[in-house]
């Protein structure tokens, strides 16, 4: 489901200033008040029934990554097959949402994902610093969708961000949005433990929606800070908010950080309490995660039979 700038908001990115006037006029995030009540909506207390349910979602929404520079062959094969069943001892376990790997590993993830509902994500843009040339970015997303990615995740230019130049970050999102064509989807990494201040990253927010993407991501993983309930929260507003005035649905993806089921079912209140029942969905929500999928499992197994499983019951990725 493509996603464009709405009508109703086209005319702030005419220019630089209209752009800037638009994002700097966005309400200022009360940081206090945003944190504690992430804190509270973490409090809540989840039935065995409702628990169940949780977790058998938020394992339909993990992107199962990989983004190392020892990946092999063998290791993505190994990622897509644990994506599609992730406990084989237990065929009602439902698939992931997605494997997530760099560009050169599409075409083996495909193939090893093929004839089942798992998508294909790939990084690009010169993933995670986005320190390149905008040729070499756009190469990037292309040669991701050639080899068969369904999505791309990309980052923003963070320093343009923080320097200000808001026109040139909406430009290169909506190249880059360009050159997935009509059946990628794109994600917007904002680093959000890069951008310093709630209110950039609620501007960052709006910025990655005004500028097509069809999901905004906290992070790379690859930073100290990574997804936090609050940032979440927070970008979760901005969602709520952005389809209330133009009617636009845009997803949220958490990413970095998230490594328990108490964790994933924490950010899954939110996304109930915040936006609504409309985003728990794997088209909607994601978790970008690589050790949240075995606590999950391994959650998912005690619930089942009453007592934990040893560490050998799901595999090391």
């Amino acid at each position: 489901m493509p996603t464009t700038a709405p009508h109703a908001l086209s005319d702030v990115t005419a220019s630089d200033s209209t752009l800037r006037r638009f994002l700097h006029g966005l309400p200022g995030v009360d940081a206090v008040g945003l944190e504690a009540r992430a804190a509270s909506l973490g409090t809540r207390s989840i039935k065995t029934t409702a628990k169940a349910y949780a977790i058998d979602l938020a394992i339909s929404m993990v992107d199962l990554t990989t983004l190392e520079g020892a990946d092999t062959p063998g290791k993505v094969r190994a990622l897509g097959a644990k994506a599609v069943r992730p406990d084989p001892t237990d065929r009602s376990a439902p698939p992931t949402a997605a494997v997530c790997v760099y560009p050169d590993m599409v075409a083996t993830a495909k193939e090893a994902v093929a004839g089942s509902t798992v998508k294909v994500a790939s990084v690009a843009t010169a993933f995670p610093a986005g320190r390149a040339p905008i040729a070499v970015k756009l190469a990037d997303v292309r040669e991701a969708v050639a080899a068969g990615a369904d999505e791309i995740d990309m980052v923003i230019d963070r320093g343009a961000f923080l320097a200000g130049n808001y026109l040139k970050v909406y430009d290169e999102i909506t190249a880059v949005k360009e050159a997935c064509g009509t059946d990628a989807r794109l994600k917007v990494i904002f680093e959000t433990g890069e951008l310093s201040t709630y209110d950039n990253i609620r501007r960052a927010s709006w910025l990655g929606m005004l500028a097509g993407a069809d999901f905004i991501k906290t992070s790379t993983g690859k930073v100290a800070v990574n997804a936090t309930p609050a940032n979440t929260l927070l970008m979760l507003e901005a969602v709520r908010d952005f389809r209330a005035q133009t009617g636009v649905q845009v997803g949220v993806k958490p990413a970095g950080g998230i490594r328990t089921s108490k964790d994933a079912i924490k950010f899954l209140v939110l996304v109930n309490e915040t936006a609504g029942e409309d985003w728990l969905d794997n088209h909607w929500f994601r978790f970008g995660a690589s050790s949240l999928l075995n606590d999950l499992l391994l959650q998912r197994q005690k619930l089942a039979t009453g007592r934990y499983s040893g560490p050998d019951y799901v595999t090391v990725d």
